[in-house]
């Protein structure tokens, strides 16, 4: 365990040495300035690492959601160099790339820096263009009338997803005219602080909409305790391993799996009326069979972001049966969302933010 534990700390440090090192060897700069540029991601990194540690909720609300950018940033900026260096080395031990283009070279350098300039500049654009995904949703069970539902993930509110931000999203879903607003989980990005000084939760009760909600992991956390109290304050009605009926509607919530002793689906439906449309809501999409065989006809799930970047998405894919989007088994749809909000730098390459407009008809 403490191998492992060393391992996993280790090659991460190894990495942006090896990253850090070939910016050093690559920029045709001065010697002092070389060192400069190292000094400053290296502050990126540690930065976001003391941030990580509680630094962010000691600053000024401010410069703590500038540091959190920043270092945020860092992570994605890095990758990209990560991928670069490691292609251009095995470029040169094939003989293809000349040892020149990363010893002091203009050329290599300035392409490392637009391409990667460019791809920043193109995923925050990305991320503020929210997708509206509309999903038709029959079925053979009764309904007084058409329900819609509005249903998002991954809000992370928190030092970059701040309340005029918030505040445009709570339009957006208005404008849909919802009879109900569903969240699976992570509506808190991991610090209740910038929730409490921008007093985001009166920007919940400005919902045309019942909000329900499940938790997901980064309510574990912010602190449980913190994370129930804003719930509390916003008004949400959430779900913990518990039912509601909604209308005609029967919603389920699981807690997260962050809970060891949360109740199965099976145990939550064991009373349930199966005579109603069952929504549940489960943050992580995990063990999807299981609401095929407990009768469950959507769920609803978030958690993945689809990586958030390339070619973080394909890992995703792989780790996931469904790590995004619309799927069925049996007569169980389901739907994975990438989420509305994000963790950290704010850049969609080659995913999406997203929220999803669902019809519920006969």
């Amino acid at each position: 365990m403490k191998f492992g534990f060393f391992l996993f700390m280790l090659l991460p440090l190894a990495a942006h040495v090896y990253v850090l090192w070939h910016v050093y060897q690559v920029l045709p700069l001065p010697v002092w300035a070389k060192w400069c540029v190292v000094a400053l991601m290296t502050a990126a990194l540690v930065m976001m690492l003391v941030g990580i540690m509680g630094a962010f909720d000691r600053m000024p609300l401010g410069v703590a959601s500038a540091a959190y950018d920043v270092s945020t940033s860092w992570l994605i900026v890095f990758l990209y160099l990560l991928l670069a260096f490691v292609a251009l080395d095995l470029g040169r031990l094939v003989h293809l790339v000349p040892k020149q283009w990363l010893h002091d070279n203009a050329w290599t350098a300035g392409t490392l820096t637009a391409v990667i300039a460019a791809l920043l500049i193109g995923g925050n654009i990305h991320y503020h263009n929210k997708v509206r995904e509309p999903l038709s949703l029959h079925t053979q069970k009764a309904l007084s009338k058409p329900v819609r539902v509005v249903m998002l993930s991954d809000l992370h509110l928190g030092y970059h997803n701040r309340k005029a931000e918030f505040g445009r999203w709570v339009s957006m879903i208005n404008a849909e005219h919802p009879d109900l607003i569903l969240v699976a989980g992570d509506i808190i990005d991991g610090y209740v602080r910038p929730l409490l000084d921008e007093d985001m939760a009166a920007d919940f009760h400005q919902f045309q909409a019942p909000v329900v909600a499940c938790l997901g992991n980064h309510e574990y956390i912010t602190g449980l305790d913190r994370s129930l109290d804003f719930y509390r304050r916003a008004g949400i009605t959430l779900l913990r391993d518990s039912t509601l009926m909604v209308g005609d509607l029967l919603i389920v919530g699981r807690d997260d799996r962050a809970n060891p002793h949360r109740q199965s689906t099976q145990q939550l439906l064991a009373s349930a009326d199966r005579t109603k449309f069952i929504i549940l809501l489960d943050h992580q999409p995990y063990h999807l069979e299981e609401s095929q065989l407990c009768g469950i006809d959507f769920q609803l799930s978030g958690h993945t972001h689809e990586g958030q970047v390339w070619p973080i998405s394909l890992m995703v894919h792989a780790m996931y049966e469904n790590a995004w989007g619309f799927c069925q088994k049996g007569d169980t749809r389901y739907y994975v969302s990438s989420g509305l909000g994000i963790w950290g730098g704010k850049y969609r390459i080659g995913t999406r933010s997203e929220y999803i407009v669902a019809d519920i008809t006969n």
